[in-house]
């Protein structure tokens, strides 16, 4: 059954809209740095869901990576949206091994964070 759309005036948009705006931009502003999606999230049949386990699905893995910047990822809405337990203890495990963790609530709030991340480097 198809979500009902809010209003426009008070739209939120996806976390798959957000996270395509979001590599959009990034791949414009720094073309010569990879970013590879993790795609970890949706539904997915038994079948389908067991195969990706036994291939070494993890779950919890963030969005997105960074390999050259050894940066994660993880894209929310905007508004709403909110980290697993599985999503915290992924983080925290990268985190420990020294990796960078960003949990963009949105686009624009993803580069925003890159930016910041950048000013401090």
């Amino acid at each position: 059954m198809p979500r009902p759309r809010q209003p426009k005036n008070d739209y939120v948009p996806t976390e798959h809209e957000e996270q395509r705006e979001f590599v959009s931009w990034f791949r414009k502003t720094f073309p010569e740095t990879l970013i590879a999606a993790i795609p970890n999230g949706g539904y997915r049949s038994k079948t389908a869901a067991a195969r990706i386990k036994i291939e070494g699905g993890v779950a919890g893995l963030p969005d997105m990576f960074v390999p050259a910047w050894s940066l994660w990822i993880e894209m929310k809405r905007s508004k709403g949206g909110r980290l697993s337990a599985d999503q915290k203890n992924i983080i925290e495990y990268l985190e420990s091994i020294g990796h960078v963790v960003i949990v963009a609530k949105g686009c624009e709030d993803g580069q925003a964070q890159i930016e910041a991340m950048l000013r401090r480097e």
